[in-house]
């Protein structure tokens, strides 16, 4: 890892190498765990404590941002998972000179005010909109953004990911007429953990 360099500064590829390091390193565990989905599983990814790492959102906005297309003009996700993606995307898109405005979507509507689901600024009718996740399982928590964001007039065609499980969540993605990207592959953490095993630690 290229500790010394600020990740800011790295270039993307030793970047995407570093963040895979950070998430074996603080985000992947094996044992027994039961998903938001319901299923059981023998291991857990927890994405919050990549994105919320000072250079895990770093890192998260660079990679994220090429692959977002040039005509979709916010980001945007469901909470909490896709709150600080969102963020980094965002603010890192700033520093290219990019507008991405930054749209978060309650699991609930809010109770008081507006009562409304999203949050942020208005966008006019039929602005493109990219929608971003940590971990994709089932597909179903990106599924749900995007419904939320067409209900409110946007327009909705791509969803990226940090991890793809491989649960099913490309292939309803593809029903559903979505392009989809994961900058990981579940087969890819899970090997990089098994050469660290071990040897890891905190932070990077």
């Amino acid at each position: 890892m290229s500790a010394s360099v600020p990740w800011v500064n790295l270039d993307l590829p030793t970047l995407r190498q570093n963040l895979l390091h950070l998430f074996c390193n603080v985000a992947y565990k094996e044992g027994d765990f039961t998903l938001s989905s319901g299923q059981s599983s023998s291991y857990y990814i927890n994405g919050k404590l990549v994105t919320l790492h000072p250079q895990g959102a770093v890192a998260v906005g660079r990679l994220l941002l090429p692959q977002i297309r040039p005509s979709a003009i916010a980001v945007s996700g469901l909470t909490l998972g896709a709150d600080p993606m969102v963020s980094a995307t965002s603010v890192v898109a700033a520093y290219e000179g990019r507008d991405l405005t930054g749209l978060l979507i309650r699991k609930e509507a809010k109770g008081h005010g507006t009562q409304a689901y999203l949050e942020g600024p208005t966008l006019p009718p039929g602005s493109e909109v990219a929608v971003l996740e940590d971990v994709v399982t089932t597909g179903q928590s990106a599924l749900k953004a995007v419904q939320r964001l067409r209900d409110a007039g946007y327009t909705v065609t791509q969803i990226l990911a940090l991890v793809d499980r491989n649960q099913g969540g490309a292939a309803l993605y593809q029903g559903e007429g979505l392009e989809f990207w994961s900058l990981f592959s579940l087969a890819e953490v899970q090997s990089h953990w098994k050469t660290l095993d071990g040897n890891l630690v905190g932070s990077p």
